[in-house]
Order: structure tokens, then sequence, then C-alpha cells
């Protein structure tokens, strides 16, 4: 059985095409225009051994806050409808991934309720043309979207880029076991 989903999204200010492969090998695709956020995104798909095609165009003439908010919904709605009625599934998932001196954790709950808890303080507002808070927004809308209840807490760091990093590849992580399917998993 195929845990895969193929999601667009067109709006005035975004339009998105996004595969996602549950089950894949980590091969992604990448092109938001947003050169930061491409670099994480390509991190969630390898880290999480999700194959991943993400193709989005926005008004950054603006702001990138739409596209990647517009993302994470797209992103999100791809996972619901990837897990199904998310038979097997192991349901909980959490990862702590340091990266340089920076630690987050990251907890998931396949809870069908949509939440995101976020605990991280980032020193600095903009890594390259990425506003830092834009983390939290993809995040929200990714959690609301899939419906998971999300939990990411900064144990440590100084550096935002290796912060932002390590929030991706936890997240990641604890993604990629709460969705795998366990055998002794029924119904």
């Amino acid at each position: 059985m195929a845990r895969s989903a193929e999601k667009t999204r067109a709006t005035n200010e975004t339009d998105i095409v996004l595969r996602l492969d549950l089950d894949g090998t980590g091969s992604t695709d990448v092109s938001t225009g947003v050169p930061f956020f491409d670099h994480m995104l390509d991190a969630l798909g390898r880290h999480g051994s999700f194959d991943l095609v993400v193709k989005a165009t926005g008004d950054l003439e603006v702001d990138a806050h739409h596209t990647v908010e517009d993302v994470g919904i797209v992103f999100g709605q791809a996972i619901a409808e990837a897990l199904g009625d998310k038979t097997g599934v192991r349901r909980f998932g959490s990862a702590a991934v340091p990266m340089d001196e920076a630690c987050v954790l990251a907890a998931i709950d396949i809870s069908g309720r949509g939440g995101l808890v976020y605990e991280v303080d980032l020193p600095i507002e903009f890594i390259g043309s990425f506003d830092t808070t834009l983390a939290k927004e993809f995040l929200i809308a990714l959690a609301t979207n899939a419906g998971l209840t999300l939990h990411v807490h900064m144990l440590s760091g100084e550096n935002s880029h290796h912060i932002v990093e390590a929030v991706f590849k936890a997240v990641a992580r604890a993604l990629r076991e709460a969705v795998e399917i366990d055998p002794r998993v029924e119904g």
C-alpha cells in the first residue's frame, strides 16, 4: 500500500506543488525561492527518509511568509493523506538532534489534533534572507494540517543557523519514527 500523496495549492500569494512518499529513501527536489528554507526542507526529507518534491512560487517581493506558511499547509495535508487511516503506525516519535553547540528535542504524536508547543529562542532575526520566525510558522501549519501534536524544545544553542537546522532535523527524525509501520500494532 503506497503511503504517498501529491497536493497543490494556488492562492493570490502562492502556487505550490508538493509530492511526498513516507516510505521513500530521502530523495528530495526542492525549490521555493527561499534558499535557507530549501536547505531546511531538503534536510527534512533526507533525515525523515521521505521522498519529497516541493515546487513553490510566491510573493517573495513582499516577504517569504506566505510561501513558507503555505508550504507547511500543503506538507501537512500531504502527510495526513499519505497516512490514510493510520493503520499500524507507531504514532509516537521523538528525537534529540545535536548540531554543533545546538541541541533540539522534537516529540510527535499523530493524534489527529494539530498543535504545536515551540520553545526555541533564536538570537538573530535573519539567516541570510530567511526570517527565523518563519520556522515556527511553518511548523504551526504543518502540525495543524497533518493532525500532529508536535513539541519542539531547544536544549542548547547560540548560533541561529545551527538551532533552526537542528529543529528541522529533529522534527524529521521524530516524524520518521512516528509514521513507521509497526507490525505489532493492530488498528
